[in-house]
């Protein structure tokens, strides 16, 4: 399947809201099926991933129940048990990697699998953390990728060093399930960690559920306990946000962007102050954020911190006069693609200059064309790519369902620019 994408022949001025954010949905569906009793997810996302959480959750015994925009979740320790099946999960890394430190507290032999892609998606820096708290855990395959086999119901905790360069899900998922520990958890965090403002989600979410951590520089520390449950609201998406940003960026129209919190832990809200370094006009308010585009420059970015918005950045640079240098984001060798080679290729299909580094790329701009769009089932790219088309004759989408993965009605909100 493929989708053209309808070049935008007026001044785009648009108002969109901002879908729920999956990355607090699956935090939040994790640590409410840990919460004894009832709590009621708001606004959840309803992401392919989101749903591949819940159905996992479900085969531990979890009961979950969808009402409107809520997911109704009725958790508790007693509540859950083995899995009588093996638990697929897709190419859904957050689901891999949390519901692996959550069967640490499963008694038993829980084993999780994916696709093909998943496969190939390194956990044993995940694996040797879990064994050193006293979890048997391990890749099946034997070379540090899933799918991953966790003996649980012997989490002891204690002390244990985790390496988090190539995912912080790691650390989260160790996290979460920490207060279900026999001793609770010191976690020395080795190295560079990377996407860090998502550890602050985690800690985020824990804390709203009762259960806080303390943190001194590398070394985080969470004590036994339990969660409570309770109502919680899922917060808009920054991450999904960013296509709309760059819609105004390139097509120097306006947008606003309502159902963001301007104090949110998510690390994607600072894309728009990229924006605004880059010659975009920014307006912050309670819950909108408004960008009107302008004349584009080049900037050197550092995306440690943020690199699911590294292909929607990578596609605002190809619009920019001057360089642009996207800067240490080795981690997206190893995400839904390889990010750094798939985008580049593809910047370079529509006409711009690229040069792929190790940890990272150049954008020179030059002169743009269509082209047809390998997305290579990775939502991220073929929504930043989509975007392109707004100013860009003939740039068509191949495999656009892939969106599902994170934001269902991508492309809905992408008609609604053209009214």
């Amino acid at each position: 399947m493929e989708i053209k994408i309808k070049r935008l022949r007026k001044r785009l001025n648009a108002v969109i809201k901002a879908p729920s954010s999956k990355s607090y949905t699956n935090r939040a569906l994790v640590i409410s099926a840990l919460a004894e009793g009832k709590s009621v997810l708001k606004n959840a996302s309803f992401s392919e991933d989101s749903l591949r959480m819940v159905k996992a959750l479900k085969e531990f015994g979890i009961k979950i129940f969808r009402d409107k925009k809520n997911l109704i979740v009725y958790g508790g320790i007693s509540k859950i048990i083995t899995p009588r099946k093996k638990i697929y999960i897709g190419n859904a890394g957050t689901a891999m990697r949390f519901l692996a430190g959550f069967s640490a507290i499963v008694k038993g032999r829980t084993i999780i699998d994916g696709n093909a892609r998943m496969r190939q998606r390194p956990i044993k820096d995940l694996i040797d953390a879990m064994n050193s708290m006293g979890v048997n855990a391990y890749s099946l395959n034997k070379n540090g990728c899933p799918p991953v086999a966790v003996e649980g119901g012997n989490f002891i905790g204690g002390k244990c060093r985790i390496k988090a360069d190539v995912s912080s899900q790691f650390l989260s998922s160790i996290l979460m399930v920490a207060p279900y520990s026999e001793k609770g958890v010191e976690i020395e965090i080795e190295g560079k960690l990377t996407s860090e403002p998502y550890i602050d989600m985690t800690l985020d979410v824990m804390k709203r559920f009762g259960m806080g951590a303390k943190r001194r520089g590398n070394i985080i520390v969470v004590k036994r306990g339990k969660y409570r449950s309770r109502e919680y609201e899922i917060e808009g998406d920054f991450s999904n946000a960013s296509y709309f940003f760059a819609a105004a960026a390139i097509t120097h129209g306006k947008i606003r962007v309502v159902n963001l919190n301007p104090n949110s832990a998510q690390g994607d809200k600072k894309f728009a102050d990229l924006l605004k370094r880059m010659g975009c006009r920014i307006k912050k308010m309670r819950d909108v954020i408004e960008v009107e585009g302008g004349r584009l420059k080049g900037i050197d970015a550092d995306m440690n911190k943020m690199p699911d918005i590294v292909p929607t950045l990578a596609v605002v640079a190809a619009f920019a006069e001057g360089k642009t240098k996207i800067r240490n984001v080795a981690n997206l060798r190893v995400k839904e693609s390889d990010r750094i080679s798939s985008v580049a290729r593809e910047l370079r299909k529509i006409g711009a200059e690229v040069m792929e580094k190790k940890k990272g790329m150049e954008i020179m701009p030059h002169k743009l064309k269509g082209a047809k769009i390998e997305t290579y089932n990775d939502h991220r790219i073929a929504m930043a790519f989509s975007i392109a088309g707004l100013a860009v004759e003939g740039i068509i989408i191949k495999n656009p369902s892939c969106v599902k993965k994170s934001f269902p009605g991508f492309f809905e909100a992408m008609k609604s620019l053209y009214k």
